[in-house]
């Protein structure tokens, strides 16, 4: 496989570049990000460099001009690694390579390499390298032009564009055998979701480095890793919840999940590829968004996630806005606010444990349209019956009594149906 760049603490500049899709704060906020991002590579940013256009050059990205400054720099610090915020075309990658001398990459290529040293998983570097794949195939172009003007005449292939060819075939053949691979993938993780469905589903979303996997360890102690880094964690984690309302009367067993944190301008290469992860987030009945309510643009992120929520659809499901690092803010008038404009909310601590019963409160009290609660009185006759409630339900009560059982089980409504001939009224 071609592989991308990996980064060993090399002197990098972050470059950035207007357009009117974005205001000027906005793109600098952007390129501080991706100078976060080539730190959580491994990098290190000795510049940034920003220039305003209403769109970008079609051959350098960024004008002959600001190359030329661009160049000053390198030689100055001794640069050997140029990082642009925006996906750059194959031919302003090898321009800008001919021009500078220099490696170069863009925000997709840094996001792709970043996940190819996080994934643990065989499914994610499956993801992973799928999403590199799809990433490098329309970059071959080219890459053996030198041979093709020197060799090839009218009438006949030379060896570059031989080279070319064998070179898509190889990567389009390996991209079909990976996606081959993933798709059984997602039969297995879906038939390994069909035990779960007796339970309500949670499903941690939000803005990378928001503080999900924090909150996961808080709610359930899964010791997941937690960096202060950007996608520190990309596998799914799933466990089992023993929710408890504030009377300690009322409770309720759920599975919560934490996945891969989005960001602006995420690949549309890692988010098809990664549908197989995020199946978690379109299967839950409820999304946590996590916000790191500290964060100086904050509602800049929720907007991406909304947005990529959308992408994937999962844009229609009931949400509770979660607003964690508060005890990082100076007063709670902000998230005062932020509650009075989302109805389903709570501000808290992940990392102190702040409110932490309060959100377990709200995930109590939100329905679930997938499942009922259904009292039985079942005859000892329906023995394999029962045993199907154990296996696809959750037994809430049971009584053993002369003329058969007494139950309390959640179900799926789909699975009630085969029950209800034993329902009562009240057990």
């Amino acid at each position: 496989m071609h592989e991308l760049v990996n980064i060993p603490r090399e002197r990098a500049i972050a470059v950035g570049v207007g357009s009117r899709a974005y205001s000027r704060d906005e793109s600098l906020e952007h390129l501080d990000e991706l100078a976060f991002l080539a730190e959580t590579a491994g990098a290190e940013v000795i510049c940034k460099i920003y220039q305003d256009r209403d769109r970008p050059d079609g051959a350098t990205a960024v004008g002959r001009g600001k190359l030329e400054e661009i160049k000053e720099m390198i030689e100055e610090d001794k640069i050997v690694l140029a990082i642009f915020d925006d996906e750059l075309t194959p031919a302003q990658m090898r321009n800008l390579s001919r021009e500078l001398n220099i490696k170069v990459l863009d925000r997709t290529g840094l996001i792709l390499d970043i996940f190819a040293s996080r994934a643990r998983t065989s499914e994610a570097r499956l993801q992973v390298e799928l999403a590199q794949l799809q990433y490098l195939l329309p970059r071959l172009s080219r890459m053996w032009t030198h041979l093709s003007k020197q060799f090839g005449g009218i009438g006949s292939k030379g060896p570059g564009e031989t080279q070319i060819e064998t070179d898509r075939r190889m990567v389009r053949d390996k991209i079909a055998l990976l996606k081959e691979k993933l798709s059984n993938v997602a039969v297995q993780k879906a038939e390994q979701r069909k035990g779960r469905d007796s339970m309500q589903r949670f499903a941690l979303v939000g803005y990378t480095n928001a503080g999900k996997s924090t909150l996961m360890n808080a709610v359930t102690g899964a010791e997941v890793l937690v960096e202060n880094k950007l996608f520190a964690t990309l596998d799914t984690t799933v466990r089992v919840v023993e929710l408890s309302g504030n009377d300690h009367t009322t409770h309720k067993t759920v599975l919560l999940s934490d996945t891969v944190g989005f960001i602006r301008k995420l690949p549309t290469q890692l988010v098809a590829s990664f549908r197989g992860t995020l199946a978690e987030t379109l299967e839950a009945d409820v999304l946590l968004h996590v916000v790191d309510v500290s964060h100086e643009h904050f509602r800049d992120q929720i907007r991406a996630v909304t947005e990529t929520l959308e992408a994937i659809g999962a844009g229609e499901k009931p949400v509770i806005m979660v607003f964690n690092k508060i005890d990082a803010l100076p007063d709670l008038d902000l998230v005062h606010a932020l509650q009075a404009d989302y109805t389903n909310s709570v501000g808290i601590s992940a990392q102190r444990g702040i409110n932490i019963s309060t959100l377990q409160e709200m995930m109590l009290e939100m329905g679930d349209d997938r499942h009922e609660t259904l009292h039985l009185l079942m005859p000892y006759s329906a023995m394999k019956e029962l045993a199907q409630i154990y296996r696809i339900g959750t037994v809430l009560d049971r009584k053993d009594l002369d003329d058969g059982i007494e139950l309390t089980a959640r179900i799926t409504t789909d699975e009630a149906r085969h029950f209800r001939a034993w329902s009562v009224e009240t057990v």
